[in-house]
Order: structure tokens, then sequence, then C-alpha cells
């Protein structure tokens, strides 16, 4: 008997999805709750369950097809099981199922890994490494390839050698210079863009036309964060577990810092202003299909070690791929660090209906005057951009100067100063 697959609920206000890929090809064997198809929304990728275990059957949708919540998108036969064609004799040693699986090398070469499996993340490292899947020995379940089996055959691909150049030609006589002919392939490859990245495109462009924005800067000496982080980081994670890092002070000073200047944690609703008495900090994380923004409720209200703990979970998960809808939702001010990357300065976009956004960069020693010294110290640029339909260039001044202060002396972060 055959039962339908559905596509899942997937959130607040998301009623369709595009089908990134197929986990399970028909005439295999399904477990209940067993993913068999890999969803992408406008945020994450979500795995279909099988609502019962046997075989699956038809595949009703194409990889790349629009699906709506509800629709039917598979069938598996409930109960079947998948037998060896010739099952073993008493006393015999059945074949290993990994050879038993392998197809023949043509099929292979016609589909270029078309009759593969590949989950989201592990198809985009074969686009970047430029792999071929079906050469790739997969060690995950079912011998489906994993991230790490691409990166090690990544590692161990060697470049075929160069041919060998001509002989050089006696040198002509004085011509007008001619370019030399290309002798290599111009390739192209066009991806189509994920759903997850064309929203992101649409949410930019949209605050571009939407706010009036505007990016005010300042500079920031983190000695005192960096022996303040140099001093108790050892303590610090013997007691809670989690590494002590930069972005819990940066947190903690911005929600200061909005106590002082509480438009910048506001938002403009129609003709209203609508002020915000809690602070939830929306944290820019970088995953494989591109940036997401999970938010950590409530930053008033946390201490350092929270704030660490739920920015190192939410970069583990934004790598698997396993954030909730939820998680991602709502968020009154942002922070986005682009200097991990090595960025020295910015003017980040903001994120709608937010009307303002952080950017923190790299950390450089520069020479800075101190009580009429030349000296060398840490220093990172700030940048501030926000909505100036609400927010003035005085209030964005004042909010990075009470960053500024609070980051130079972190004592302020502990007495509310």
């Amino acid at each position: 008997m055959a039962t339908e697959v559905k596509v899942p609920t997937l959130g607040e206000s998301i009623t369709e999805a595009t089908l990134g890929s197929w986990l399970k090809q028909p005439g295999e064997a399904v477990g209940q709750d067993e993913p068999i198809a890999s969803l992408e929304t406008d945020k994450v990728a979500v795995e279909v369950p099988s609502p019962v275990a046997g075989t699956m059957g038809d595949q009703l949708a194409a990889v790349g097809d629009t699906v709506a919540v509800g629709a039917v998108i598979a069938t598996v036969n409930a109960g079947a099981a998948a037998t060896p064609a010739n099952p073993p004799g008493p006393g015999e040693t059945p074949e290993p199922k990994a050879e038993a699986a392998e197809a023949p090398a043509p099929a292979a070469e016609e589909g270029e890994g078309s009759n593969l499996t590949l989950s989201p993340a592990v198809r985009r490292v074969v686009l970047e490494h430029h792999l071929d899947p079906s050469r790739i020995k997969g060690t995950g379940k079912d011998g489906r390839i994993t991230k790490d089996d691409v990166l090690a055959a990544a590692e161990t691909q060697k470049a075929p050698a160069a041919p060998a150049a001509p002989a050089p030609a006696p040198a002509p006589a004085p011509t007008p210079y001619t370019p030399p002919a290309r002798t290599g392939e111009r390739k192209e490859e066009r991806v189509r863009m994920t759903r997850l990245r064309q929203t992101i495109a649409h949410r930019l462009k949209e605050a571009q036309n939407t706010a009036a924005l505007l990016t005010t800067f300042n500079d920031v000496d983190m000695t005192a964060v960096m022996e303040a982080r140099s001093r108790y980081k050892d303590l610090f994670e013997k007691k809670h577990q989690i590494r002590l890092g930069f972005m819990g002070f940066f947190v903690k000073a911005a929600v200061l810092a909005a106590r002082d200047v509480p438009t910048v944690n506001a938002s403009i609703e129609g003709e209203e202003i609508v002020y915000h008495h809690y602070v939830d900090v929306s944290v820019a994380v970088s995953a494989p299909n591109g940036l997401v923004v999970p938010v950590i409720r409530d930053a008033q209200d946390l201490g350092f070690a929270e704030i660490e703990k739920t920015i190192a979970d939410f970069g583990r998960r934004a790598k698997d791929g396993t954030l909730k809808l939820e998680e991602m939702q709502g968020g009154t001010f942002t922070i986005s660090n682009g200097g991990v990357f090595g960025s020295l300065l910015s003017t980040p976009i903001i994120n709608p209906p937010q009307s303002a956004v952080l950017g923190m960069h790299r950390i450089e020693e520069r020479p800075v005057v101190r009580d009429g010294q030349i000296v060398a110290r840490p220093m990172m640029y700030l940048a501030l951009s926000y909505d100036h339909r609400l927010i003035d260039g005085r209030e964005a001044v004042t909010f990075l100067v009470r960053m500024k202060e609070a980051l130079e002396d972190p004592t302020r972060l502990l007495i509310d100063l």
C-alpha cells in the first residue's frame, strides 16, 4: 500500500519551498521518520521524513521545483522491504552491501553524478572543489557521500601535469605586436540561486529602497577588553565550559548603549515608532548557503556565559543547517562581525524592520597618542548603519561613544555606567 508524503508545515508565513535534493531513490528501503528529501526555504533547509517504514515509491517532484505546504511530493510503499536477489544459504556469508549496489562506471559518467543523492551542504562543497561525485566513495549511511568524504577527495586530488611547452622558435624580424593566441578552454558555470540567497538579495535591496541609510564610524582601543579576556579566560572556561570571546563584551555594551539611545533599538511601523523595552540581538552567522541571523532573546537579562554559549550553539548549528525558523525571526538590533574574515572597515545594511546594525571589524595595532606619546594600541573600527528616518546623527554618535566608553573600561558593564 502506497502512503503519500506531503510537504510539512515550514513555519509562520512560509507557504512554499524549493526541492533541494532527494535523499532516497525509488526502491530503496526507508525507515519511519527517516529523511527522504531536503527542502530549501527562505531561511533554512528542512528535511522531509517518511511517515511509514517500507520502500521508496514514486518521486512526484523534481529537484529545483517549487512545492507548496501540504503538496504530495512522493509515495512510500508501506511494509515492503528490500531483499537480496539470492539469499545466502546456511553457513554462507552474505555479500557486502556496497559491492552489491556498486553501479557500473558508464552510468556515473553519463549522468555526471546525477544518480547520487547529495545533501545541500555536500553538493555545495562538491561544486566549490569541482569534483565528480561519482568518483567519491561515500562512508555515510547506505553509502551516502558526506562532507568529510568530499573534503578528503579534494585533498588527495592531484592537479594534471601541464603539457610540455614547445621549443621556442627563432626570433622573427620585428613585426607589430600580436597578442598570443589563447589555447586554454574558457569555462563558465551557471548555478541557480538558492531560495535563501534570493531572499537575502531581495531583503537587502528592499532595505536600500525603503530606509534612509547612513553609517557613522568610531574606533575603540581594545586593550582593556583583551587584558580582561586574557586574565580570566582560563577560569571562565573552567567554570562555564565555554571560551570567553569578544562577542559577549559587544552584546553587553550594545545593551548598555541602547538604554541611553532607545531609538537604536526601535522600529518604524506605518506612522508609529515602536520602542522595545527588551533587546533581542540578531547575530550574523555564516552558513554554507549564505548569511543567517539567529536571535539572542532578552540579551539585557543574560550574563557573559549565557551569551557566549548561545552564540557558539548558533554557529555550530548554522554550519549543520539545523537552525530553526523561529530562532531567526524577530530581533530588534543586529551585530555583524566582519572582523573574523579580516574586514578592516565596512558599511553594513540594516535588517528590516530593525533600524540599526553594528559592524565589528578586525583588531589591528595602530599608532595612537596617549598622554602626549605615540604608542601602539590594538584598535578596532566600529560602524553603525542606521535608518535616518528614525535615528538622528547625534543619537548614532552617542550610541557609538557609549559603546566605546564601555569597551575601553569594561568595569562600566558591571556597574551599569
